[in-house]
């Protein structure tokens, strides 16, 4: 409805708009719905990789993100570090990762961050006391006691080179092994201390199947009650050549006829039963044959000389009898009368006697402290009349 311009009244006019969509086409909503799909695409990418990786290959993907990786490359001679690196020699966690000094790094035995060295400078190992104690140097897991080698474990991961060093002198002066030379490597000293360890350890465990196989021996002959008199004619005693087993005549118990290479039956039987004990060990063996001081009658053709070595082939041939391989037999030997058991009694029957050793294969262990040195057997007491 209009009014009549020529009624002074002013015209109104109404104007209707169709209603519109209320918005229902804005565009926030799809990047909530792109930062959604984008979200699930993410986890099931991540549940996808769980399922078709490795343990160590998560790792890695794990190391690739983390910022606190350091590179285990030495590289950059030119660089802020002059060709060192702050960590342990071996393989990058992460190429991409950066190299960060404020991360602890520890390293093998006798590694020390602060004190790191060169392994190609040979200046620094003569530089000052310790040097030479760099990562995974051999001297690192030296000897850690007389009576053993040490593994990783037995030093602390942040053990300091002088620490490591002071160590090793200690250990040196245990073992009776040389200090430190002038323009050494301590990781060279440190070998040479883990070495003497070994070398002791193997020793000692060698004294230890010596003193089985004689108790073996010994009780191997009481269980065998024709044996039991020839008990006493048995010398059993451990020497720096090895394990010397010795049969020895007593008075009026005799292991050969006189003048004889062909023992008895007894003899042979005792033997054997050493060589059964003796088998069970891989060293080889050393064999000789004594006589008394008792000459042969003018005329025989023989002497003491072809009596030890006669005797000393028997007993060589019962052992072989009793399981002992060939291969093992070292020598044989006739010594005559010139190793007397009584030097002061020349002809007394315990001068007669044919010896077994059983060599060692290492250096002979070092008796405990305060113990007397080891010598020769005791006389077997003499038998009840």
């Amino acid at each position: 409805m209009s009014a009549n311009p020529a009624d002074g009244e002013r015209p109104i006019i109404i104007k209707k708009k169709k209603a519109g969509h209320a918005g229902a086409h804005g565009g926030a909503w799809k990047v909530a719905y792109a930062d959604f799909v984008t979200a699930m695409m993410a986890f099931f990418l991540l549940l996808w990789l769980l399922n078709v990786t490795t343990s160590d290959q998560r790792k890695g993907i794990a190391d690739y993100f983390s910022p606190v990786s350091v590179s285990r490359e030495q590289s950059g001679s030119g660089g802020m570090l002059g060709g060192k690196t702050i960590t342990v020699p071996g393989a990058q966690v992460s190429p991409s990762s950066p190299m960060s000094a404020d991360v602890p790094v520890s390293g093998p035995p006798g590694y020390s961050s602060q004190e790191n060295e060169d392994a190609a400078d040979p200046t620094e190992a003569a530089a000052g006391p310790g040097a030479g104690t760099g990562p995974g140097r051999p001297g690192a897991d030296a000897n850690a006691s007389p009576n053993a080698s040490a593994s990783a474990a037995d030093q602390k991961s942040n053990e300091s080179r002088a620490d490591y060093q002071r160590r090793m002198e200690e250990m040196a002066k245990q073992l009776g092994v040389p200090g430190q030379k002038p323009g050494e490597r301590l990781s060279d000293f440190g070998e040479r201390v883990k070495e003497a360890g070994e070398k002791l350890q193997d020793a000692q465990k060698e004294a230890r199947q010596f003193q089985q196989a004689a108790t073996e021996i010994r009780q191997a002959i009481q269980s065998v009650p024709e044996l039991e008199p020839l008990a006493q004619n048995l010398m059993i005693d451990q020497t720096p050549e090895g394990l010397r087993i010795q049969i020895v005549d007593q008075d009026r118990v005799s292991m050969f006829p006189g003048g004889s290479g062909q023992m008895y039956p007894q003899t042979r039987q005792l033997v054997q039963q050493v060589a059964k004990a003796l088998a069970k060990l891989p060293n080889k063996l050393s064999i000789s044959g004594h006589t008394d001081g008792t000459p042969f009658a003018a005329g025989s053709g023989r002497d003491n000389w072809d009596l030890s070595s006669e005797r000393a082939n028997s007993t060589r041939r019962a052992l072989i009898a009793g399981g002992i391989d060939e291969k093992r037999i070292q020598d044989v030997v006739g010594k005559a009368d010139r190793d007397p058991l009584a030097p002061d009694q020349p002809g007394s029957p315990r001068n007669r006697r044919v010896s077994m050793v059983l060599l060692r294969e290492t250096q002979a262990a070092p008796p405990p402290p305060g113990a007397p040195p080891a010598t020769k057997a005791a006389p077997a007491p003499a038998p009840k009349r």
